[in-house]
């Protein structure tokens, strides 16, 4: 009987490879158009790599040619105006830490900037990208929805502007057609006035949500004027509770109001088990991460009752 040898640890890594590829590096949006009109389907576009990269490397992606946007100028910004705050799609998530315009104006955005992983990834990810890769713990996701953002996607026959709700279609699947670049993440004013927070609980901080949850809130005299809630790693995509949205908008402004509609949670979410957590304890956790959204936001806009 032949001995059994321990495969070499470099000999391991080498077998999580990418397979051969074409890479390109273009200059201008256009000529990134020009390729994928061209490449189609078999073609995949490279932002910071941080989740591409990794599945490529697990054989779960094999693209034949690769589209670099890096050197592509005027898509890393964050603009703000009388009437709407634009996110170029290459901007980091370490650019988007650094802005007072997020900060002070996009606050639930802030928090989960300020959850998402490690520093190193923060350096490297861009906002585009983690919405294009449509994982339902997407971080960027529930604070974008709770703040009816839009994304502008462009290809040589022209421009769409989609809203975020009829983005996301399914893990990992978007309304993004193949010869299509996201170029921006629009968000009105009229959105951002209001008081807003994110919260998440992963297993340790630098990693996927368990479940996450994003509240904006309005008030008028006390009175809930508008509410918007949404959920993260509990459904196919990032998702928003319309049932408990309706529920509580012209209640008053307490948590204990919130907290008698908690259950109506259950009618918009569809959670699995997996490695992270049980479908059962993710129902649960959401009731949990909502009241504490709910109370940060609250919190934001003055002060909250009980």
């Amino acid at each position: 009987m032949s001995e059994v040898r321990p495969v070499p640890l470099n000999l391991r890594n080498s077998r999580i490879l990418p397979i051969r590829f074409e890479y390109y590096e273009p200059t201008s949006l256009d000529e990134a158009l020009e390729l994928l009109d061209k490449l189609g389907e078999e073609a995949k576009v490279l932002a910071g790599g941080t989740d591409l990269i990794v599945k490529m490397k697990m054989r779960a992606l094999e693209p034949k040619h690769l589209i670099n946007l890096k050197r592509i100028p005027n898509l890393n910004y964050i603009v703000s105006d009388s009437e709407s705050i634009r996110i170029g799609a290459l901007t980091t998530w370490s650019d988007l830490e650094k802005s007072d315009i997020v900060k002070n104006e996009l606050p639930a955005l802030y928090d989960a900037v300020k959850a998402m992983g490690s520093l190193q990834i923060r350096n490297m990810a861009t906002l585009g990208g983690n919405i294009c890769n449509a994982s339902p713990a997407a971080d960027s996701a529930p604070p974008l929805l709770v703040y009816d953002a839009k994304v502008k996607v462009v290809s040589k026959q022209g421009v769409r502007v989609i809203p975020l709700t009829e983005f996301f279609l399914g893990p990992g699947v978007t309304a993004l057609r193949s010869n299509e670049v996201l170029t921006e993440v629009v968000i009105d004013k009229h959105n951002v006035s209001v008081g807003s927070a994110f919260v998440k609980i992963s297993r340790v901080a630098t990693d996927l949500a368990i479940a996450s949850a994003a509240v904006m809130i309005k008030l008028k005299d006390g009175i809930l004027e508008d509410v918007k809630i949404a959920l993260g790693s509990v459904a196919p995509t990032p998702v928003r509770a319309k049932s408990l949205e309706a529920a509580l908008v012209g209640r008053p402004a307490k948590l204990e109001e919130v907290k008698q509609y908690l259950n109506l949670l259950e009618k918009d979410i569809k959670p699995i088990d997996d490695v992270r957590g049980t479908a059962w304890y993710r129902r649960e956790v959401s009731k949990v991460l909502v009241y504490d959204a709910f109370l940060k936001a609250l919190n934001r806009l003055g002060g909250c009752s009980l």
